[in-house]
């Protein structure tokens, strides 16, 4: 009988990723019972609401986009030693748990949950690791339910600014509409500006959206990604008055019931929707303009 013998070089490949696997399971597990509770309670409380459902949209774009970096960390971290200052961080990250569990404080625990990855990674493959990863850890920070007071501080001027440019707009093409602070008033019907509708929340969340896109394309041209970055605010703006002008439409030409009812979630839709284009919009403009100026420099150097 003929015995074949095993493939010595899959053997070497397999034992270091099964090694691998068990050095980091212990952490895994761990970070589950930590944080698994406080995900369920975010999902059945602020998760839950209009105005914070894009927390899980963040929480998995975060995780996605570690496991996209996480092989290219892990082979240019691979002979770096871990670094000491990963201790401390865990400290204070489990300090910011045991405080924001213990008295229910969203902000406390999510601070602790991205404290403690980022402690995690220190420890473990160095601060390399962590310079490579930095953009998922940053992007966490959107999906933390900030403040009520502070919130309520700066959406106020928001929605003015919303509300006033929607009126005038509807207004200039012949709509019957007139406002009140942030109450719309066209035909018969009468709509608040709500803060799930221009709050500062959902300027955070296409903020959000516009640094993914940045971080996904990677455009070598640094022009245009400090171009898109800076106009990512107007943009967001511009989103959040096609969504009411979407709404108060509706109300309009449909009623109140289709307003607030199922053509409510739908001019959510809008909203995102109308920012992607617009920021794509936005990047093939850039794009045509540094071409073009680009253009002269590259003939004059074919010349030369």
């Amino acid at each position: 009988m003929m015995v074949s013998a095993p493939d010595s070089g899959r053997l070497s490949a397999d034992i270091p990723a099964r090694a691998l696997a068990w050095e980091w399971a212990p952490i895994v597990v761990g970070l589950l019972v930590l944080f698994v509770p406080t995900f369920w309670a975010l999902f059945n409380g602020p998760w839950s609401s209009e105005d914070q459902a894009h927390g899980p949209v963040i929480l998995l774009l975060s995780l996605w986009l570690l496991w996209r970096g996480w092989p290219a960390m892990m082979a240019a971290s691979a002979t770096r030693p871990g670094s000491k200052l990963g201790w401390p961080l865990l400290l204070i990250g489990l300090l910011a748990y045991i405080l924001g569990r213990s008295q229910q404080i969203n902000l406390f625990e999510l601070l602790a949950f991205i404290a403690v990855l980022q402690a995690v990674l220190l420890i473990k493959q160095g601060g390399a690791a962590l310079r490579m990863l930095w953009f998922p850890f940053f992007f966490m920070l959107f999906m933390i339910p900030l403040p009520g007071g502070l919130v309520s501080l700066l959406t106020m001027p928001m929605k003015m600014a919303v509300s006033f440019v929607v009126e005038h707009l509807l207004f200039w093409v012949g709509y019957p509409i007139a406002r009140t602070g942030v109450i719309l008033q066209i035909g018969q019907y009468q709509l608040l500006v709500a803060d799930a509708c221009a709050g500062l929340q959902t300027f955070l969340t296409l903020e959000s959206l516009g640094l993914l896109y940045l971080n996904v394309v990677r455009h070598n041209s640094a022009l245009r990604n400090i171009a898109i970055a800076i106009l990512i605010i107007p943009i967001s703006f511009t989103a959040n008055v096609i969504r009411v002008i979407s709404l108060t439409l509706i109300t309009y030409y449909f009623g109140d019931a289709a307003g607030q009812g199922f053509l409510h979630g739908f001019a959510g839709m809008v909203l995102f929707m109308s920012a992607l284009m617009l920021i794509l919009a936005l990047d093939t403009f850039l794009q045509w303009w540094v071409g073009r100026r680009d253009k002269p420099a590259l003939d004059t150097a074919r010349i030369a």
